[in-house]
């Protein structure tokens, strides 16, 4: 028997993702980078993003994976943002069940750590297959975006 061949319950999917990164950089620097809605819609390098926002709900247009909306729940410069997203499903807030993501900012040793939760994977699909495609391609996918970010804080120094 292959993993593919083992079925998916909802048990499999953990519903959290938590990952962190040191960045050699100041606060504010990481600040201004994950404080942009949807600044994480990348395929490995940082891509500019075509965002208008209104009411605390921003429409980020990706040249190369489509649009977005993304709520923005909390700002609390420079240590914390929330944002509100589809976990790859671009529409409507109030079409979808979302995602939760939470970035942080810590100091550590010359520079900060900066950490993200994403959760809400448990509500996003009837389909446990499903939840756990998007759970796999969003763990895969904050080693990237967060290597971004480090790349973007780093040349802005």
């Amino acid at each position: 028997m292959t993993e593919d061949d083992v079925p998916t319950t909802a048990d499999d999917v953990p519903d959290e993702i938590v990952r962190s990164i040191h960045i050699d950089a100041d606060a504010q620097t990481v600040w201004d980078i994950i404080s942009e809605p949807g600044w994480f819609i990348n395929d490995g390098s940082y891509t500019e993003h075509d965002i208008s926002s209104e009411d605390g709900v921003s429409r980020v247009i990706d040249p190369n994976v489509g649009e977005f909306t993304i709520g923005t729940e909390e700002l609390d410069p420079p240590r914390r943002a929330v944002f509100r997203w589809l976990g790859g499903t671009p529409g409507s807030l109030d079409d979808f069940p979302s995602n939760t993501i939470v970035f942080t900012i810590e100091p550590e040793g010359q520079g900060v750590l900066l950490t993200v939760r994403e959760s809400g994977f448990a509500r996003l699909s009837d389909d446990a297959a499903e939840r756990r495609r998007r759970f796999e391609e969003n763990a895969e996918g904050w080693v990237e975006e967060l290597a971004v970010a480090r790349g973007l804080a780093v040349s802005a120094r």
